[in-house]
């Protein structure tokens, strides 16, 4: 029988589409936007990463010099300037120092012993390590975030009290593993959340709407 998640997975693709993740003309662009769009919208992120791009920084090496007053005007459209920059230099010197700023030798790591070393840089945690592991270096590592909780929560499929750890590890477990299907069902679970499973959410009109609970109640607790 085929598992709620792949279901999920299945039905979302079919009437959504692929959703092309993550945007990036480099591994090393996604994982500064992966630092950067903490707490704002994309467009402020692609503001910020353009600012990069046009000052010739985005390299480990060249970034990771810049003054920390340079950088933070740089990212200032991303919002939380001087919060990102820390941590964005955190991240920038552990690639540099660790790996001697090459994305290959990253590729090539543990990942495993890799997340637990992303998980200790300063101002990355569980999302942003794994949003790193999944859509810079392409290894088969779940994303969840709160558009993911709250669609399987709403639906009762987990607990309203259920944390990252148990949601990823509960989806993990009923997928196979592979990171195109990891990187297109996150895609397609923020695309519901931003469209259909919103604070008020829109169920009449939501592809999940079939797999609503009986009596096509949502319950939520946010």
């Amino acid at each position: 029988m085929t598992s709620i998640p792949m279901q999920v997975y299945r039905r979302l693709l079919d009437e959504l589409g692929p959703q092309h993740w993550w945007p990036g003309e480099s591994s090393l662009e996604v994982m500064v936007g992966a630092v950067l769009v903490q707490n704002t919208a994309w467009k402020n992120v692609e503001r910020a990463i353009a600012n990069l791009r046009d000052a010739d920084l985005l390299d480990p090496h060249r970034l990771v010099s810049t003054t920390p007053a340079e950088l933070e005007a740089l990212i200032r459209p991303a919002g939380y300037f001087r919060l990102k920059a820390k941590r964005l230099r955190s991240l920038i010197e552990f690639v540099v120092r660790q790996y001697d700023g090459s994305i290959d030798q990253m590729c090539s790591a543990d990942r495993h012993q890799l997340r637990q070393e992303l998980l200790a840089v300063h101002g990355i945690g569980p999302e942003t390590a794994d949003s790193i592991l999944l859509y810079a270096l392409d290894q088969p590592v779940l994303v969840v975030d709160t558009y993911t909780h709250r669609v399987f929560a709403r639906h009762g499929w987990i607990g309203h009290d259920a944390d990252y750890h148990q949601l990823q590890d509960y989806l993990v477990g009923e997928l196979p593993e592979e990171a195109p299907l990891y990187n297109e069902l996150h895609a397609l679970l923020v695309n519901v959340g931003h469209h259909y499973c919103r604070k008020t959410p829109r169920c009449d009109e939501c592809p999940l709407r079939e797999m609503l609970p009986e009596g096509g109640i949502v319950t939520s607790s946010d």
